[in-house]
Formats: C-alpha cells, sequence, structure tokens
C-alpha cells in the first residue's frame, strides 16, 4: 500500500486511494477478491473494476477457506471485465475450490497478447477450445488442481512456449511435454507429490530443476541439456550411474538428498564439460553414515570441474572421527586435477570420511585457488542489518573447527 493511502466505500464496496487521489485496491462487496498495489491503472465501475490500456495485471484473492461458491462470481465477473486484448501478463492468486474459467481466453485478442501467465491456488481445466495462445513465453501454475492431459493440452496451445513452472500440482501423474515446444529451454518442476513420470520431447530444454520424489524422467532431446539441479531420494548414485551418459554436455549440476541407500559409486563415463557442481546431502538420522570419500569419483570424472560445493549433513549420526582412528586415510592413486579452484564444504567437521575428500582434494587440484571449510552448514547465520544479529555457535562446534583445522593440516 502506498504510503498516506486511505480507505473509504464507493459502490458497496471498500477501496484504498493512495494520497494522490489514484485508487490503489478494491475490494468487492461481500466476496473479498482484492486488487493488489500493482492494479493501479484500474478505474472502479459498478461492484468490478475495468481494466484500461495497461498490458500488466496482479490480482490477489482473499476468498475464506470455508469455500463460499457464491463469492465466486464476483471474480467471474472481474476477470471478464480484466482480462482484455491486450493484456500481457496475468498472475492470479485464487482459491483452491475456486475454477478458473477458460472463457477470458476465448478472445482472439487475449489469445494474441497474453505472454506471462502465472496461476495460483485454484482448479484449472483447459480444453481443446481453449485455442492457441500464440504469444505465451511463460507458464506458471503452483497449487493448481490440474491433470496431466488437461495441461498437456494447454501446451499444445502453447507453440512459443519458453519456461514451464510447475510447483504442487497434485493431480499430475505422468507429465508429457510434447515435440511441438520448439523454444522451451527451462522447465521446474516441485513438489508434485504424486508424480511418477516426466516424458520430455522439446528439442531445446537446456535447464532443468526437479524437487519431489524419485521419478522416471525421459528426455528425448537431453544433448542440449547445460544447467540441471534435482533433489531426490538416491540422486547422487542416480547421478553417478546415469547422467554422465544422458546428459553428457552438462556444465552446472545440483544434486540434492537426504536419503543415499549406498555410497557414491565410480563413474563409468565422464562429465567432460561440466564446470559447477553442488552436492547437498541432507539431514539423516539412522546408520551407516554416509561416505563422503565416494564423492571423489565426481572430482576424477569431472577433468573441467572449476568450482565444487558440497553441504555435508550434520545428522547426528556417529561418523569415524579422524582423530583416535586405527586405520590410515584412504587415497587415490595420483591424479592431477588442472581446472578446479574453488572449493567450499559447508558442515565440515572431523569426520575421518570427509578429511579423506578434503585431503583427497588439497593433494590432486594443481590450479586450487581457494578452499573454504565452514563448520556451519548454511552461511546466512547471521542477519539484520549490517549483518548484526547472528545465531549462536557452540562451544563444542567451536572446538571442533580447532581440530578440523589440524586434521587438514595432518
Amino acid at each position: 500500500m502506498a504510503s498516506g493511502a486511505t480507505s473509504r466505500q464507493m459502490k458497496n464496496g471498500k477501496t484504498d486511494w493512495n494520497s494522490n487521489g489514484h485508487l490503489v485496491s478494491y475490494t468487492f462487496p461481500n466476496a473479498n477478491v482484492c486488487c493488489c498495489s500493482c492494479c493501479l491503472p484500474f478505474s472502479c465501475l459498478s461492484t468490478f473494476l475495468e481494466m484500461s490500456s495497461q498490458p500488466h495485471l496482479d490480482l490477489v484473492s482473499a476468498l475464506p477457506e470455508g469455500g463460499e461458491y457464491s463469492t465466486f462470481s464476483y471474480a467471474d465477473s472481474w476477470l471478464q471485465a480484466a482480462v482484455t486484448p491486450g493484456i500481457e501478463n496475468l498472475n492470479l492468486m485464487l482459491h483452491k475450490k475456486y475454477n478458473f474459467p477458460c472463457s477470458p481466453f476465448l478472445s482472439d485478442g487475449v489469445r494474441k497478447s497474453i505472454r506471462d501467465l502465472q496461476l495460483h491456488t485454484c482448479v484449472f481445466r483447459p480444453t481443446s477450445e481453449l485455442g492457441p495462445l500464440r504469444r505465451l513465453t511463460s507458464l506458471d501454475l503452483n497449487s493448481v488442481r490440474i491433470t496431466g492431459d488437461e495441461l498437456e493440452c494447454l501446451l499444445f496451445n502453447s507453440l512459443a512456449l519458453e519456461r514451464l513452472d510447475l510447483k504442487c500440482c497434485k493431480e499430475i501423474i505422468f507429465q508429457k511435454i510434447p515435440c511441438v515446444l520448439q523454444q522451451l529451454s527451462h522447465l521446474t518442476v516441485d513438489d508434485c507429490y504424486r508424480l511418477q513420470v516426466i516424458e520430455c520431447k522439446a528439442p531445446n530444454l537446456s535447464f532443468m530443476e526437479y524437487s519431489g520424489e524419485k521419478i522416471i524422467l525421459s528426455l528425448v532431446h537431453s544433448l542440449k541439456m547445460k544447467r540441471l539441479n534435482m533433489h531426490h531420494p538416491d540422486v547422487i548414485c542416480y547421478a553417478c550411474a546415469e547422467l554422465p551418459s544422458i546428459m553428457p554436455n552438462l556444465e552446472t549440476l545440483e544434486i540434492g538428498s537426504h536419503i543415499e541407500v549406498v555410497n557414491t559409486p565410480m563413474l563409468l563415463t565422464k562429465f567432460q564439460y561440466l564446470k559447477h557442481l553442488t552436492i547437498q546431502i541432507g539431514v539423516r538420522a539412522f546408520p551407516p553414515p554416509f561416505d563422503y570419500f565416494s564423492l571423489v569419483s565426481f572430482v576424477v570424472s569431472s577433468p573441467s570441474l572449476e568450482t565444487l560445493l558440497l553441504e555435508a549433513a550434520q545428522d547426528g549420526v556417529n561418523h569415524e572421527s579422524v582423530f583416535g582412528s586405527s586405520s590410515h586415510l584412504r587415497q587415490l592413486p595420483e591424479h592431477q586435477h588442472n581446472c578446479l579452484k574453488i572449493v567450499e564444504i559447508r558442515g565440515f567437521s572431523s569426520a575421518k570420511s570427509l578429511v579423506e575428500l578434503t585431503c583427497c582434494i588439497v593433494n590432486n587440484a594443481a590450479s586450487l585457488e581457494r578452499l573454504t571449510l565452514d563448520i556451519l552448514r548454511y552461511p546466512e547465520r547471521c542477519s539484520g542489518k549490517a549483518n548484526i544479529t547472528c545465531w549462536p555457535i557452540s562451544n563444542a562446534a567451536l572446538e571442533d573447527a580447532s581440530r578440523m583445522v589440524a586434521a587438514i593440516k595432518m
């Protein structure tokens, strides 16, 4: 809300105005449908807002969780009035039981102008009668009830699509992404917990993010993939066993897992072009502890690797400490790495396998410029103005910090 804003009633609805007399929001009577401050170009007409010539529209809804269906008609009327030819960006946050209508997109003028569509918390059932969305380049569905078949129908009508984001879409089980999406380069799928299969035939996909349960991933044109972020159980083992052969041209890889049943196997095929690698190992409260030394296979098999970030689990499982261990530190046969320049390990401890991994990197990375060992898993420990508010560090952690420095110098 702008400074100096005031509220007053107009035509039985609540309106908010700034100090310059410009309308910044309007709440429909009884419906609790409220435009956010991005809706400045609107003027009040009866019980809905009519859009002027502005191409951007953000709508935030406060429809009650109880599901008062009688209020949904106000949103229907508002959409019919606001979504007009010339609109380019449409960002709607609605209600989990609200059925977002296709009717605003039946206008040929709207289909020709809409570029960015974001739907949050609603039901969306697109059908073939929707027609082509000729200029739609970005589609973001968050907590939207839509099936895989319905989404595929929408995708077939969105030939200019460049980016697709799906989050918490719980009705999608098998998602097909058709080959007609020639421009699609970015795909994000996050926490669609019933999803089992992604089959992507888009020929120019180069960046994919996935987070959720382990799924079957089929990329017909995987040679174009340059950047991949994956977070699911056993993803580290999957990355070693599968990715070098199916995505050989990866340049940036981020993988994260809170459960790894087995330790990392040696890679049979190299990541020839991989330059940036992030590995996140989450909390696990059961034995056996993860063998961090097994991650050296990524370094050995990535000759172009320049940066490595490892977030180690602070898991409560008793790792064998490098201090008091009767066995020698494991080493690999001499393998000089000529590209690795920056290594950062967060959540570092005196766990023997973690010290072994670090020593192996130090001994073999001929171009190493910076090595950061942080006992904290998350570096954002301090916040506030000038980062003066910080979470305390325990005495045990500080003692372990001095021990880990001694361990590396051994």
